[in-house]
């Protein structure tokens, strides 16, 4: 029998030229608004991932500027024990939602929605913090 071990998934922090990032209303389980991301799918990359997570969710095509950081408290995911990797990327276009995101939208940090789920509000935090992102 194989060990129970964390599920592998990315985030990814989608900037605007206009000074916001793109959050996602989630269509499913917990509710609420979420930095776009999902699961890593068995042979592919983390980077990959992202890339598709991002379109998946947004419908926009992103371009990864860099990795920002590594999340894995056992706690930070409801559903389970995940890690996921947090990128920083560009966009250009008007988001929708699509997949799991009931709605996709540009928020600035002084008008963020207050029902963010999971760790995202920290993540978004972390990210203002390290504007310069994390080594």
């Amino acid at each position: 029998m194989a060990p129970d071990t964390p599920r592998l998934a990315v985030d990814i922090i989608i900037e605007r030229n206009t000074g916001g990032m793109v959050l996602i209303r989630r269509k499913y389980p917990p509710f609420g608004w979420a930095i776009p991301g999902g699961f890593v799918e068995y042979g592919e990359s983390m980077e990959a991932a992202a890339v598709r997570e991002a379109q998946e969710e947004t419908m926009l095509n992103v371009t990864l500027i860099r990795q920002m950081h590594t999340y894995s408290d056992p706690s930070r995911d409801p559903r389970g024990h995940t890690v996921s990797g947090v990128y920083v990327a560009h966009a250009t276009g008007i988001p929708q939602g699509a997949d799991d995101a009931r709605e996709a939208r540009v928020f600035t940090r002084d008008a963020l929605p207050l029902d963010i789920v999971f760790e995202r509000r920290r993540i978004l935090e972390d990210y203002w913090t390290h504007s310069d992102g994390f080594l």
